[in-house]
């Protein structure tokens, strides 16, 4: 009796102290809670509405019927027309789109002989009469994305065909670009580096201001003259070398044991990185000011992380989610720093194309920075 009055004793000690401590009984009901919506609702491997461009060299009644027809399936939507093929790859490279379908100008020709075949099917035929309708270019370094694309190879047309075209004639010629061999491993390394760096940049922070507390530092940094910004600067330069260093390390060895490609600049892609670093130390340190100890600070590091990594990009494609759980993703660094690294390391493009999400990276390092410093108070309460 006596050891369970003393069990009951500590048990009620516990509870008491976890209703006092409301931001661990908050994250215990929060962060279930977050995984549950990301996965029942904002996690959506059945990819629609892809955003595309347009090169419509025919311009003719048939070929916006024919993009009405594509349209139609939801895969897609169109977001630009562009006048060359050209401007369409810049957008493809830079992201803007995701891939960028080519109507011909013998549009209407290349149809009747489509719906020849259908009509004939004959066993073989020479490589004029195969010719496919229209032409897909594709951003294959996501490979879901590429997949929902390619499934629109064979689609029927028909709006515009009496009788269906031999199965073994396309309708679509798909060119996937970056990624042609649509190895996943291609497109998970460089979106590994965001997510390793989020967790640990974040994580290395997000303790800093709690941790001086705890050791009892505070009354040191009390008297010393630093001002709370310069405090808050010191605090993330040693880190922005560790994450170097980690970039280094994944990137170098996805090279050299996957084969990945580093196609574009290392200085630019050394400059992103640095952004990007930056910025999840920022946010790391937002979070050590909130924080009143370090088991809430990795408990907010978690409740960060976990839409890092299922929003960003990095599991499931963007387009795949709906609005809402996109706008959050907009708020998240992994997800600008995840196109920029795919854009620089895969499609050589130059990051001045990108620029929205230098800016934002820009705007998040010096908004986060005025918070901590303003939440940062030189006094022991």
């Amino acid at each position: 009796m006596t050891v369970l009055i003393r069990i009951g004793a500590i048990f009620v000690k516990e509870l008491l102290q976890l209703k006092r401590d409301r931001m661990t009984f908050g994250m215990m009901v929060m962060i279930p809670l977050i995984q549950l919506l990301l996965f029942g609702y904002a996690i959506n491997t059945n990819v629609r509405h892809i955003p595309i461009g347009v090169v419509d060299a025919s311009q003719t009644a048939l070929s916006r019927v024919l993009l009405q027809t594509v349209t139609a399936t939801q895969v897609v939507e169109v977001k630009a027309h562009y006048q060359n093929s050209q401007e369409a790859e810049t957008a493809l490279a830079s992201a803007q789109v995701r891939a960028v379908l080519f109507i011909p100008k013998d549009v209407s020709q290349r149809l009747v002989r489509h719906q020849t075949l259908g009509m004939a099917a004959p066993a073989s035929t020479n490589e004029e009469t195969s010719r496919p309708v229209a032409q897909w270019l594709v951003d294959g370094s996501d490979t879901i994305v590429a997949g929902a694309i390619k499934g629109l190879r064979n689609m029927p047309l028909v709006e515009l065909i009496d009788k269906p075209a031999n199965r073994n004639t396309p309708t679509f010629e798909v060119t996937l670009l970056y990624n042609p061999e649509q190895r996943t491993v291609v497109n998970i390394v460089p979106g590994l580096v965001a997510v390793i760096l989020t967790m640990t940049m974040i994580m290395f922070t997000s303790a800093a201001i709690v941790r001086e507390r705890e050791r009892g530092n505070m009354e040191m940094l009390i008297t010393t003259p630093i001002r709370p910004i310069e405090l808050m600067i010191g605090k993330i330069i040693p880190y922005i070398f560790v994450g170097l260093v980690q970039v280094t390390i994944i990137l170098g060895l996805g090279h050299w044991l996957f084969s990945v490609p580093l196609n574009g600049s290392l200085l630019q892609l050394a400059a992103a990185t640095m952004l990007f670093i930056t910025a999840s130390l920022t946010l790391g340190l937002v979070i050590s000011t909130l924080a009143k100890s370090q088991l809430q600070s990795m408990q907010m590091t978690i409740f960060v992380l976990l839409p890092s990594i299922l929003l960003s990009g990095f599991m499931f494609p963007y387009e795949g989610m709906p609005l809402v759980a996109q706008y959050i993703a907009e708020a998240l660094p992994a997800t600008h720093f995840m196109r920029l690294i795919r854009g620089v390391v895969l499609r050589e493009v130059n990051i001045i194309e990108m620029s929205y999400d230098l800016y934002w990276l820009s705007a998040f390092i010096v908004l986060g920075l005025i918070v901590a410093s303003a939440r940062f108070k030189k006094r022991l309460d």
